[in-house]
């Protein structure tokens, strides 16, 4: 018996994370599911859309199965992903994005693992706001020690990234691609510019890349997303800072037919969340028009993860056949003729075997 949190999060959340417990549980895997709420009800009703107890739950069961939480654009509370790969020190974001067969609005072929740090750069969340004492001061700071003059009326974020951080993240993306006989490990910066740090993360993973045997090659992170959109055959495993890893993700989430599809993982030594790329969409919530494909795919990468690796493939295997099948699909998927996400679900569950 596995004891699993369940954080059923907002917007469609409450479906997808319904849809990918009935799917686990149709695997024959025993789960003590531990559900918890969070997000923008929570925080109406709690001060705190993530508070103390949904923490508390994953660190007691160390695994979690996250459904999407809706994060306020530019107002309100921080990104309760965010503080959940801080607070937990979840410092690899691990988003496979491959092809599956049937999908019409997707490159064939494509079969990328992205390796994202997951604590520090742009996204520490240390910002300064525009007209603040504390901006003053530190607008006057830069100024006066490096001689650069940045406009009085400007916000300010800082990007930290340490070697320590750049280290793990690295020797992360190797050791899959060593454990899953994966041909290149790519690295990606924007060196060229950002010299001390993107040039940080550039050198460590150069560094790490001498420990290992597996080929290594860096990118720079606009020439990528190029070469993404020519031919992205030509990628294996991809390790980035956090900003480039999530919008690089997405891009690939792209070309493997959309994010309605993408799974992901949030590790670290301790703890590990799973949970569907895509956002909390509230303007479909509950029409039973989400897509859950994506959180089922991420509960096979728990069902992996906690060593049930025989239940993982015959759920993705089972989401890989009705996709190709094309007929019991969401209207993301098959606008023509599409089905409900309970409808969806349950052709997931009967091909389950």
């Amino acid at each position: 018996m596995h004891k699993i949190t369940l954080i059923l999060g907002d917007g469609i959340g409450p479906e997808v994370a319904e849809a990918a417990r009935r799917c686990v549980d149709a695997t024959g895997v025993q789960i003590d599911w531990d559900v918890q709420d969070s997000g923008a009800k929570v925080s109406e009703k709690d001060g705190d859309p993530l508070p103390a107890r949904v923490l508390d739950s994953i660190r007691k069961n160390k695994v979690a199965l996250k459904a999407p939480v809706t994060t306020p654009l530019g107002e309100g509370f921080r990104s309760v992903n965010v503080r959940l790969r801080q607070e937990l020190d979840l410092f690899a974001c691990v988003r496979p994005c491959r092809t599956l067969h049937g999908l019409k609005n997707a490159v064939e072929g494509v079969d990328i693992v992205i390796f994202r740090e997951n604590t520090e750069d742009l996204y520490a969340g240390i910002e300064y706001t525009a007209g603040s004492d504390d901006t003053k001061k530190l607008i006057e700071f830069i100024g006066d020690t490096k001689g650069k003059k940045i406009r009085s009326d400007s916000a300010v974020s800082i990007k930290p990234i340490s070697k320590y951080a750049s280290e793990r993240i690295v020797e992360s993306a190797f050791y899959f691609a060593e454990s899953n006989n994966r041909k290149k490990v790519t690295g990606v910066t924007k060196s060229n510019i950002m010299k001390e740090s993107d040039g940080l993360f550039m050198y460590v993973a150069k560094e790490v890349a001498k420990r290992h045997k597996i080929p290594y090659d860096h990118v720079l992170v606009d020439a990528l997303c190029m070469k993404l959109v020519q031919n992205p055959l030509q990628f294996d495993v991809l390790v980035l800072p956090n900003l480039y890893g999530d919008i690089v993700s997405d891009l690939c989430a792209g070309l493997t037919g959309g994010l309605g599809i993408a799974p992901g993982a949030n590790i670290g030594d301790e703890y590990a969340v799973f949970e569907a790329v895509h956002g909390s969409a509230p303007d479909i919530a509950g029409k039973g028009l989400a897509n859950p494909t994506a959180m089922v795919l991420s509960a096979a990468m728990m069902l992996n993860h906690i060593g049930e690796i025989n239940a993982g493939k015959k759920l993705e295997s089972a989401v890989e056949e009705v996709i190709s099948e094309g007929k019991k699909l969401t209207c993301d998927l098959n606008p023509t003729s599409p089905v409900k996400t309970n409808e969806m679900t349950a052709e997931i569950i009967r091909k389950i075997r």
